[in-house]
């Protein structure tokens, strides 16, 4: 049902949901790959579009910057409007040598400082985990179209710029994590309490090692990759 974040109708929302963070690459993706797209929700101008791919419903909505933004667009899809799978397609920055830019990597887990799961559920976890039977279907899905893609925990940051980095070492050198972003931890722990699925495949956008990174329009418009990966999976049983 609509709600104060989503006007769409209740019956024009996907069973699975792609949700990358911006709404312009939501809107290349609805233009670029669907078919019959029809925009379903354009409150706070975070726009979502309903269409088909290959003859299959799937929606394509923006998430929003941060968990708290895709805390609360996650939560209303699950919860009001009946979503079974909520796949972000989001853009991330490396860590480690192995991920360069354009480089797709499925999170294998979400470690993160954050608070979002004790405030939401009192969860005390400091890393979440995605839908094993989502990130199967992404993996499938890779392989049918011939892309290697790499898996590894990443990073749920809060915080865009941090004043100090020390606690860096610990984050990469300790917890192992290849990447940061900052929406999965919270998207996860929505789909736990919900009992729905959720899975998180990011493009590398620059690298902390390399130093390489992309532009703001190569981010809408670049990543097909990850986008006709996360895509395919609404055809796999």
């Amino acid at each position: 049902m609509p709600t104060a974040h989503n006007n769409a109708a209740p019956d024009a929302v996907a069973k699975t949901v792609l949700m990358p963070g911006d709404p312009l690459r939501a809107k290349f993706i609805a233009d670029t790959f669907l078919e019959d797209a029809v925009l379903v929700n354009d409150v706070r101008g975070i726009n979502g579009y309903t269409g088909k791919w290959k003859g299959v419903p799937v929606t394509v909505m923006a998430s929003g910057m941060g968990m708290p933004s895709i805390g609360i667009y996650s939560y209303e899809l699950f919860k009001f409007y009946d979503v079974d799978n909520i796949i972000r397609i989001g853009s991330a920055g490396s860590y480690v040598r192995e991920l360069d830019v354009y480089d797709v990597l499925l999170v294998s887990g979400a470690y993160s400082l954050s608070t979002y799961a004790k405030v939401q559920c009192g969860s005390d976890a400091d890393t979440m985990y995605p839908s094993d039977e989502l990130n199967e279907k992404i993996r499938i899905s890779a392989r049918n179209q011939k892309v290697h893609i790499k898996e590894g925990l990443i990073y749920s940051s809060d915080v865009f710029y941090p004043e100090s980095t020390d606690y860096l070492q610990d984050i990469i050198h300790v917890r192992g994590c290849k990447a940061v972003e900052m929406e999965s931890f919270a998207l996860f722990s929505n789909a736990n309490v919900t009992g729905k699925n959720a899975a998180c495949l990011l493009t590398i956008s620059d690298s902390f090692v390399s130093k390489n990174d992309t532009s703001p329009e190569e981010r809408v418009s670049s990543f097909t990759t990850m986008m006709k990966i996360a895509l395919d999976t609404v055809l796999l049983k």
